[in-house]
């Protein structure tokens, strides 16, 4: 039974990281999830953005980083600048502001293949949990831990968990395409 948590947990993970990662890609409207992977150089040493500052959406086209520290507010300019977001990053006083530009079509299809392939990289994480799954369930076959006819039961599960992760995976990933594309 351990080998059907170890396979549900390791398939949730491949979930898991790709809602992350479709958090991080762009849409018409400002969402400071696209500042989750930002790292910038404050008190020597490379920190993440949100140890450093936070950041809100006040509109629907700008995000306004407040740093913590007022001290940090270029660092923390140059740091965005460098993550190459293709946003328009204004110093204003002690926060940072970034203008999102609007997004033509063509920039909308290319989100919108990116977001396809998080989508298929998560479903071979799944299948991969599986596959790991179906050869621990083989394995202790082998070993003369469990009779056939409850591995095949085990393996017929697996397959149905793989299934809805799959299903779960591609919902998520059309709800993060009708985002895209809304103007």
């Amino acid at each position: 039974m351990d080998t059907m948590k170890e396979t549900e947990k390791k398939m949730q993970g491949a979930l898991d990281h790709l809602n992350q990662e479709l958090k991080g890609l762009r849409t018409s409207r400002a969402n400071p999830a696209i500042l989750e992977s930002v790292t910038l150089e404050v008190y020597g040493a490379r920190m993440r953005l949100q140890d450093v500052a936070s950041v809100s959406a006040p509109e629907p086209r700008q995000l306004l980083i407040s740093p913590f520290d007022a001290n940090n507010v270029h660092a923390i300019a140059k740091g965005v600048e460098a993550a190459n977001l293709n946003m328009q990053v204004v110093v204003d006083g002690n926060v940072v502001r970034l203008k999102v530009p609007e997004m033509d079509q063509s920039v909308r299809q290319e989100m919108v293949k990116q977001a396809r392939r998080k989508c298929e990289e998560a479903k071979v994480g799944i299948r991969n949990a599986r596959r790991d799954g179906n050869e621990a369930l083989k394995k202790q076959k082998a070993d003369g831990d469990i009779p056939e006819d409850l591995m095949k039961k085990m393996e017929k599960k697996i397959q149905e968990l793989t299934d809805k992760y799959c299903k779960d995976a591609d919902t998520t990933t059309d709800e993060k395409e009708k985002e895209i594309v809304t103007i």
